[in-house]
């Protein structure tokens, strides 16, 4: 009977080529592993004031994430929404779906972990924070879909917190009340006291009565007219006295 051997030359090679495709696939399955999550301690339908915890994974080696564009699901407006704590210079901007949140980029390779509060849940199951992530480079992963692929892939998942029944005697709270918008306080002159509009060239600006001065100047004088009917008269007196003379020398 014959006993078959392995050379230990094809014993080393099979084993570098399994470290090799265990390697390839770690390295394939990393990146489309990565995720955003959400979580929050004690997150109910209709609970108030509730702080969500976001964690961006990163999907680059090559540049730092810059920003996170969440899409509120229904039941949340913008304004329901404070912000907590982010990265270093990060900051909440409030958009006409929901928010972002961003400032410099984090160093490459690192996660971005951010919290907000929100002032109620809505009545459901479960929500979904369809989130778009953008690194310094340009780049945008958007996580954004609702359900796992049908082909057993990773797919992009939106991050999704669910949420258990209401309390009892919860209810919804009114809506978050509109923001006023700003105004700067007024200088000079005071707030009671209409200002006046100088002209470009410099010129006090004129009061009513010298607007109404001026009127009158721009007008015919009454004089005027007094002189010209004087006049009128002494040319008339002047012409019949010179006709009579006249007449009187040619019977002479």
């Amino acid at each position: 009977m014959f006993r078959t051997t392995t050379p230990a030359s094809a014993v080393r090679r099979l084993s570098v080529l399994t470290a090799a495709v265990l390697a390839a696939s770690v390295a394939f399955a990393a990146p489309a592993s990565a995720h955003v999550e959400v979580e929050a301690e004690g997150a109910a339908a209709l609970a108030e004031n509730v702080t969500l915890a976001f964690t961006a994974e990163t999907e680059s080696d090559k540049a730092g994430i810059t920003g996170l564009e969440v899409i509120l699901p229904d039941g949340i407006a913008p304004a329901d929404i404070t912000y907590g704590k982010g990265p270093k210079g990060w900051r909440l901007a409030a958009t006409a779906r929901g928010y972002t949140v961003s400032g410099p980029a984090v160093a490459v390779g690192e996660d971005a972990a951010y919290t907000v509060t929100v002032r109620q849940l809505p009545d459901a199951e479960s929500l979904a924070f369809k989130t778009l992530q953008s690194y310094g480079d340009g780049r945008v992963d958007r996580w954004i879909e609702l359900e796992e692929p049908a082909d057993g892939g990773h797919g992009s998942l939106a991050p999704t917190l669910a949420l258990k029944p209401a309390a009892p005697g919860a209810t919804p709270v009114g809506p978050s009340p509109a923001a006023e918008p700003t105004t700067a306080a007024p200088s000079t002159p005071a707030a009671s006291e209409p200002a006046t509009a100088v002209p470009s060239d410099g010129a006090s600006p004129a009061s009513p009565a010298a607007d109404t001065a001026a009127d009158a100047d721009d007008g015919t004088s009454p004089l005027l007219f007094v002189a010209l009917g004087v006049v009128v008269v002494v040319a008339s007196v002047g012409g019949v006295w010179w006709s009579r003379r006249r007449a009187g020398a040619d019977s002479a």
